[in-house]
């Protein structure tokens, strides 16, 4: 797997302060995105052992929230099998971080195991992503106002709520940063 970028401190892509990682390779190819040129699997450098090394280094910091994964698309089925050994060394570290993911696809399709998205280590990534931003960018529903999210179709859920109670629970996060009106 390739990646594009890795932003340090990033307060756009999940709430506090993350490490986030820019994914390469996505087959969505939503019109209006923001980063095209992840659409392309061998765009950037290979995320090697040093690369996953420095962003965990990055986490250290008490200050650091936590963990984003961007794109590209962290779902591509590829990309799956090369970041869930990854996520589920960050979750080992630091249990008490965050670890947000973004993806064009929708949970459900996540999920079901019938789906050409679901691959054998799915359910491992998931298990470790605590806020999933899921949906494809939509151009007409583009919001500038929606807190984390490019458009309005996007939802934000909270898969640990969602792990606890079967039921699918979007986020809410902490109101106290939250502008009123726009989850």
């Amino acid at each position: 797997m390739n990646f594009g970028n890795i932003k340090y401190c990033d307060i756009a892509d999940g709430e506090g302060v993350r490490t986030t990682l820019f994914v390469s390779g996505c087959t969505h190819r939503c019109k209006g995105c923001f980063q095209p040129e992840t659409w392309d699997f061998s765009y950037g450098e290979p995320f090697t052992d040093e690369v996953a090394e420095r962003i965990l280094q990055s986490l250290e910091p008490d200050y650091v929230d936590g963990l984003t994964l961007l794109g590209g698309e962290p779902f591509e089925p590829g990309n799956q099998r090369a970041l869930v050994e990854f996520l589920e060394l960050v979750k080992s570290c630091f249990p008490h971080k965050t670890i947000w993911s973004y993806t064009g696809d929708a949970y459900e399709d996540l999920v079901d195991p019938q789906s050409p998205r679901h691959t054998e280590v799915t359910e491992r990534m998931l298990a470790c992503i605590d806020v999933l931003v899921d949906g494809p960018y939509v151009e007409a529903q583009k919001d500038i106002t929606a807190r984390f999210r490019g458009s309005s179709n996007q939802r934000i859920l909270d898969l640990v709520a969602t792990r606890a109670t079967g039921q699918l629970v979007h986020w809410r996060g902490d109101e106290t940063f939250a502008k009123r009106g726009i989850w």
